[in-house]
């Protein structure tokens, strides 16, 4: 659960809440706050293949690391720039650069995870824990951000992703690469 938490909830908060936050927080239109979403995913979608392609040459492990690393460094500075940004050109650099970070984790999570557990108790290995983990902090995130605005510690959040990402690259430090160790060769 600890490997999926961190990633599961950047990704939430920087996809599915996103758009409201620039429209609550930063202030944007709803047409503008979903044009520069929009804009932001679609090219993130396009880095996914290419950052699993490097994993395949440097290593999951790494790619995670950079993602953990990155994610705890600058998710905090990422959502306070946000709030004060009014051009939408900027919004879409933060916003794009934050999903240039999650793509660390988003490009190879499912394979890594796969890769930790022999076919005969994959299923269970990987979905039981991306499962809750994905119930507890990725299907929350947007409800848990909207909490912390209504209390007036919008910034709570920020300090709460930066956690969850740094309690998962705690977990990417000590696990092996599953690029070298993977047990679906075991199949």
């Amino acid at each position: 659960m600890a490997l999926t938490a961190g990633g599961t909830l950047a990704f939430y908060a920087y996809t599915t809440y996103m758009q409201k936050f620039l429209v609550n927080t930063s202030g944007f239109s709803r047409e503008t706050a979903t044009r520069v979403t929009a804009a932001a995913l679609f090219l993130f979608m396009l880095l996914q293949p290419i950052a699993g392609a490097i994993s395949d040459r440097v290593g999951r492990k790494p790619l995670m690391i950079g993602f953990g690393t990155a994610g705890l460094i600058l998710t905090y500075p990422i959502f306070k720039t946000l709030e004060g940004v009014r051009d939408p050109f900027a919004a879409f650099a933060l916003v794009f650069g934050a999903l240039v970070i999650v793509t660390g984790y988003t490009s190879i999570n499912a394979v890594v995870k796969a890769e930790l557990f022999p076919a005969h108790i994959r299923a269970l290995g990987v979905a039981l824990p991306y499962a809750l983990a994905n119930t507890i902090f990725g299907g929350t995130a947007e409800y848990v951000a909207l909490w912390f605005k209504t209390k007036g510690l919008e910034s709570g959040f920020y300090w709460y992703v930066t956690a969850m990402i740094g309690l998962s690259l705690i977990v990417y430090w000590r696990m092996r690469d599953t690029r070298q160790h993977s047990l679906i060769a075991e199949d």
